[in-house]
C-alpha cells in the first residue's frame, strides 16, 4: 500500500514534470507563430492593397476544424485562430470595422466573433449611420444584423441593401442569451425595465411569469437600456453579458430567452463580396413582373438548375422608387454567384423579372 506522503511527493513531482512540459510547448508554440506572422507579413508584400481576403479565412478555419483531434472543442479552436488570423492581419493592414453600437450590444460581439479582437471598432447608432460610414471610406467593413430566428428580419439593413452600393462579403451567427440585470442585489424597489423591443418580445414569456407587474421601456439598443440600469436605483434591464461587464451591473437571472436556440444573423459589409470558400451563399433582391405566376416563373431557374434556396423574403419596395403595394423579394441560395449552376440561373431570372440586384456572395457562417 502506498504511504500517503509518498504518493504526495510523487504527484508533486509529476506536476513538476507537466508544467515543465507547458513551458517547452508555449516556447515553440510563441516561436511557430512568430514564424506565422512572417509568412503572413509577406503574403502583404506581394499582395499589396486589401490583403483581408474573407473566403480564404474561412477556409483556414475550416480546415483547422477538420484537422481538431481534441481535447479542445471546435469553437474553442475557432477562436484561437480566429484571434492569430486577426493578429497577423494588424500587422500589415490594421482594419476599421464600423458596427451598430452603442458599446456592448451584439453586434459587438458579432463583429468580434467574425474579426477577432485585433481591428479598430467603432460603435455607430443607427445602421443607417454604419452603411455611410464604410461607403464614405470612414471604415473598411461594417457588420450590421439582418435576421434574428424568433422575430424575424431586421428591415432597416433590408432597406439599406435595396439602395446602397455595399455588397455582402461574410455573415456571422450568433447564440442571443438575454439576461436580466440591475446595479442592485434583488429586484426589491425596480419599478422599470428597460431594453430593445426585439428582446421584450424575445423573453415575452418569461418576463410574463416572473415581472408581470414591471412597467417594460423599449429604447434604441440592449447596450443602452443597461447604461440607463446603471444610472437608475429604480431600474432593471435586460442585454447580453457584454453589457452588464461594461456598465458593471448584477446578472440576476441569466438565460431568460424563450426560445433557447435564439440566434441572430449579422452580415458583413464591404465595397466587394467574397471569393469562392467552397461552401458559400449568395444574396440577392429582385422584383416579379406584375402578372399571373410571377413568383413561380421567379422560383423556376433556381429549380431548373438545382439551385437550394434557403431564404426567401418579400418586403414593400420603399426606397426603390415603388408605388404602394409593390414589393421587392430577399433571396438567399446555396452556392457561389461565379458557380456554373448559379451563374446560369441568376441569368435566367435577370430574363423574367422587374430588377435583380446582387446582394454578394460570401462564405456561410460557421455557426
Amino acid at each position: 500500500m502506498t504511504d500517503p506522503a509518498q504518493k504526495e511527493q510523487e504527484e508533486l513531482a509529476e506536476l513538476s514534470g507537466l508544467r515543465d512540459g507547458i513551458d517547452r510547448i508555449d516556447g515553440e508554440v510563441l516561436r511557430l507563430l512568430s514564424e506565422r506572422a512572417r509568412l503572413a507579413q509577406r503574403v502583404g508584400e506581394i499582395k499589396h492593397g486589401n490583403i483581408y481576403r474573407p473566403e480564404r479565412e474561412a477556409q483556414v478555419l475550416r480546415r483547422i476544424a477538420e484537422l481538431n483531434p481534441g481535447p479542445l472543442p471546435e469553437g474553442a479552436v475557432r477562436t484561437i485562430f480566429r484571434e492569430v488570423m486577426s493578429a497577423c492581419l494588424a500587422l500589415e493592414q490594421p482594419l476599421k470595422i464600423a458596427y451598430f453600437g452603442p458599446a456592448g450590444t451584439f453586434t459587438e460581439s458579432a463583429a468580434k466573433k467574425h474579426f477577432g479582437s485585433a481591428p479598430t471598432f467603432t460603435p455607430f447608432l443607427t445602421i443607417d449611420d454604419v452603411f455611410r460610414a464604410v461607403e464614405a471610406g470612414q471604415a473598411d467593413y461594417g457588420v450590421v444584423p439582418i435576421e434574428n430566428s424568433t422575430e424575424g428580419s431586421v428591415g432597416r439593413t433590408l432597406d439599406q441593401m435595396l439602395t446602397s452600393p455595399l455588397m455582402i462579403c461574410g455573415e456571422a451567427s450568433l447564440r442571443i442569451h438575454q439576461n436580466l440585470m440591475t446595479r442592485a442585489d434583488s429586484l426589491a424597489g425596480v419599478t422599470k425595465l428597460y431594453s430593445h423591443a426585439q428582446s421584450l418580445a424575445q423573453c415575452h414569456e418569461w418576463l410574463n411569469r416572473n415581472l408581470p407587474h414591471i412597467a417594460r421601456v423599449p429604447v434604441a439598443s440592449n447596450a443602452e437600456a443597461a447604461r440607463m440600469a446603471a444610472q437608475d436605483a429604480e431600474a432593471c434591464a435586460i442585454a447580453g453579458e457584454a453589457a452588464a461587464r461594461l456598465y458593471e451591473l448584477n446578472i440576476l437571472a441569466a438565460n431568460i430567452e424563450d426560445d433557447p436556440n435564439n440566434t441572430t444573423r449579422f452580415v458583413v459589409l464591404a465595397g466587394h463580396d467574397a471569393g469562392p470558400s467552397g461552401l458559400d451563399k449568395t444574396s440577392f433582391v429582385c422584383s416579379a413582373q406584375n402578372k399571373p405566376g410571377a413568383v413561380h416563373d421567379l422560383l423556376t431557374p433556381l429549380k431548373q438548375h438545382g439551385v437550394s434556396m434557403n431564404r426567401f423574403e418579400s418586403r414593400p419596395a420603399r426606397g426603390f422608387g415603388g408605388s404602394r403595394w409593390e414589393y421587392v423579394f430577399f433571396i438567399d441560395i446555396e452556392g457561389h454567384r461565379t458557380d456554373a449552376k448559379v451563374a446560369a440561373a441568376l441569368d435566367d431570372l435577370r430574363g423574367c423579372v422587374g430588377f435583380l440586384k446582387e446582394l454578394g456572395s460570401y462564405p456561410k457562417a460557421a455557426g
